[in-house]
């Protein structure tokens, strides 16, 4: 596949420099204190990103495949507030992407800044980096404030997804970047990146380092850095059975209203998707390039490299183009592959994981006090067989797409709450697909018990929500 070949490329050009990628087997930490790596791709579902073979080829084959993670929340800024307070829309306030209800303002204003998990591993010690999307909208008249808890600054100030003619605030000052091939935002990110690996990885006080990277990909426009242009001119468009789901009268008056998906509309599907696909070899170049790095630096063993995605992406699925946002698999299921010490090659795993858990995973890792709504990851990175939460909670207030909902995902059911009073229910196990709600067939008290849940899950905060995640 033409993915394939151009990640073969960039991993002999960076051979060239050193670049060894597959380790023989997991090694165990030789620093207690690990550095961290976060890449959060931007409406990455998880069926596109298990057909990039050089993000497979680096992570997936290197590290634990997690084939059950999602987003509380499958909207850009709410799910990013998630990632840096580990907890859920209701308790961070963030519920749109700009204001009144959302957008970088309302994080700050709602006191996140303080108690985001890179204020606490800076206080721990660590070095702290971000590269890329913060979150959206940058503070009116404010292009040049850094939040507290970062020691490297390179966030986007204006729009998050342009890219090329677009401005980063470098750690207090602001610098536009034009329409040269050096400027594409991906490479600048990637390039920035990896200069800060390797002087984090070279001191001498030995410091860990936290490095979060927000590059574009595959957000639309998806523009692709100019070589990768067409690569992917060929490939065909996924079609699963909800692909422009020919009958839709278990679905809310207002979805039986959305027309099928016409001829035009699939053609403009296409096209975004093999846009989506060019953009993300930027990615699999800035995956390699960090490995590279990592293990010309001989601390590649003792990091940890969490690659996932803000949110899922709806691409003609149940009728609906181009779109995030939805309470369904496409919308809020998304990737998360993890390589680093103890963390066995190949693994699989398939227990429910949140995006509230990676604070309190990074928290964790590093021995830094951490409040939040999720929970751990680092007995599943062991390959252990803790007991673990049986539901999560998705919420969304209706800015872009559906009516606000409400929704419980367990392992084998999905129960919705829509503000408009409508409702649907999926058995995930013979019913992947979602097409058929059985919310007025099921027996009365498998809907009455998953509302119950979704009451204490709606509701909840700390450790309430673990109590209410895993109650039976």
């Amino acid at each position: 596949m033409p993915g394939a070949l151009v990640f073969l490329a960039a991993l002999l050009v960076a051979g060239c420099s050193g670049l060894q990628p597959i380790k023989e087997e997991a090694e165990a930490p030789h620093n207690a204190r690990p550095n961290i790596i976060l890449i959060v791709t931007d409406d990455l579902d998880y069926a596109l990103a298990q057909r990039m073979d050089g993000i497979g080829s680096l992570l997936r084959e290197e590290g634990a495949t997690f084939g059950n993670a999602f987003v509380s929340y499958p909207l850009c800024c709410p799910a990013r507030a998630t990632v840096l307070t580990g907890l859920y829309a209701h308790n961070h306030g963030v519920w749109r992407n700009r204001p009144p209800d959302g957008g970088f303002e309302t994080f700050r204003e709602e006191g996140n800044e303080e108690r985001t998990i890179a204020v606490r591993l800076q206080e721990g010690g660590y070095q702290t980096a971000l590269f890329g999307k913060y979150l959206n909208l940058y503070p009116d008249g404010d292009p040049t404030y850094v939040p507290p808890g970062w020691d490297e600054w390179h966030a986007s100030v204006s729009s998050s997804t342009s890219y090329y003619d677009y401005e980063l605030n470098e750690n207090g000052t602001v610098v536009f970047y034009g329409q040269k091939r050096g400027d594409y935002l991906t490479d600048v990110l990637s390039a920035k990146a990896v200069d800060f690996v390797r002087q984090a990885a070279s001191d001498a006080g030995g410091s860990p380092f936290f490095a979060y990277l927000a590059p574009p990909a595959p957000h639309l426009p998806a523009t692709p850095a100019r070589r990768h242009r067409g690569t992917f001119a060929e490939e065909e468009v996924p079609r699963p059975p909800s692909f422009d789901e020919e009958d839709a009268s278990d679905k809310p008056s207002w979805m039986r209203n959305i027309s099928r998906v016409s001829d035009e509309t699939v053609s403009d599907i296409e096209d975004r998707h093999r846009k989506r696909m060019n953009s993300m070899l930027a990615v699999e170049e800035m995956v390699a390039a960090l490995v590279g790095e990592l293990e010309a630096a001989g601390v590649l063993d003792e990091t940890y490299i969490f690659f996932t995605s803000d949110n899922g992406w709806q691409g003609g699925e149940h009728r609906i183009p181009l779109e995030k946002s939805w309470p369904y698999e496409e919308s809020a299921h998304v990737p998360l592959f993890v390589r680093g010490p103890g963390v066995s090659p190949g693994a699989e795993v398939e227990l429910l994981v949140l995006n509230t858990d990676f604070a309190p995973t990074f928290a964790e890792l590093a021995g830094v006090e951490f409040a939040g709504d999720g929970r751990s990851l680092t007995p599943l990175l062991r390959g252990e067989d803790p007991a673990w939460r049986s539901a999560v909670l998705l919420e969304a207030s209706g800015e872009a797409g559906p009516p606000g909902y409400e929704a419980v995902r367990t392992w084998r059911h999905k129960y919705i709450e829509y503000v408009t009073g409508d409702r649907e229910l999926y058995d995930l196990v013979t019913d992947p697909y979602e097409m058929e709600s059985l919310h007025d067939s099921a027996d009365p008290g498998l809907a009455e018990g998953l509302k119950a849940r979704l009451e204490a899950l709606a509701n909840c905060s700390g450790e309430s929500c673990r109590e209410a995640e895993d109650a039976p």
